[in-house]
C-alpha cells in the first residue's frame, strides 16, 4: 500500500517555477516539467557529513528520469509549493535515504545552473546549497538511491574533479567549484 501511496503522490508531485532571481511565478508537474526544455525551478543540494568529517555520496537509482545511475552528493530534491526549504531537505533525506540531520547550514544561498543534456534531460534549477550533520545511518529507498558510501572531502574532490566519464552528476562538480574551499566545509571535515 505504501509504495501504491508514493507511487501516486510522485505522479503528481509538483515543482515551483522561479524567474532569474528565485522568486516564485509558478508550479507545474515535476516530472513531465523535466525534459530537454526544463524551466528553472526552485531545488536544493545539500552535503551532509558524519561524525569523522566524511561526506556521505550518494548513487541516483538506474530508475530515476533525471540523471540516472550517476553518483551525486548527499541528496537534492525539490520544495513543493508553499513547503519551507528546510522542511523540504529533511522530507527528501528521510524518504530518499532514510535518516536524519540536524545543524543545517545554508553555504550559497543563489546557485543556479543548468546542465548539458544527459539522456534527453536537462535540468535547470535555482538551487541554494545546504551542508548538514548526520544524525543516524542511511537506510536507502531503492527506487531513489542505487548506492552510498562516506568518503573523505578530499577523495570526493579528487574524484569528482577528474571525473571525465560522467559517473559523478554535473551539478555536483560544477557546484565544487564553490565548495571546493569553503570555511564551513573546511571546519566540519577538520573537527
Amino acid at each position: 500500500m505504501y509504495y501504491i501511496i508514493m507511487s501516486m503522490v510522485k505522479a503528481i508531485e509538483q515543482i515551483v517555477l522561479v524567474n532569474s532571481a528565485g522568486e516564485p511565478i509558478g508550479a507545474a508537474e515535476k516530472l513531465a516539467s523535466h525534459n530537454s526544455n526544463t524551466p528553472l525551478h526552485l531545488a536544493f543540494s545539500c552535503y551532509v557529513f558524519n561524525d569523522w568529517g566524511e561526506i556521505l555520496v550518494t548513487q541516483r537509482a538506474h530508475i530515476k528520469k533525471v540523471w540516472p545511475g550517476v553518483w551525486t552528493n548527499s541528496v537534492c530534491g525539490h520544495p513543493a509549493p508553499g513547503e519551507d526549504m528546510l522542511d523540504a531537505i529533511k522530507r527528501r533525506l528521510d524518504f530518499e535515504l532514510g535518516m536524519q540531520a540536524k545543524n543545517f547550514e545554508l553555504l550559497v544561498p543563489d546557485y543556479v545552473y543548468k546542465t548539458p543534456p544527459f539522456k534527453g534531460v536537462i535540468e535547470h534549477e535555482y538551487c541554494p546549497i545546504y551542508i548538514a550533520q548526520a544524525s543516524t545511518e542511511p537506510r536507502p529507498n531503492a527506487e531513489e538511491v542505487e548506492d552510498y558510501k562516506w568518503v573523505s572531502w578530499d577523495d570526493f574532490i579528487e574524484q569528482a574533479q577528474n571525473d571525465s566519464d560522467n559517473v559523478f552528476s554535473w551539478w555536483c562538480k560544477d557546484q565544487l567549484k564553490l565548495l571546493k574551499n569553503h570555511p564551513a566545509i573546511t571546519k566540519l571535515v577538520k573537527s
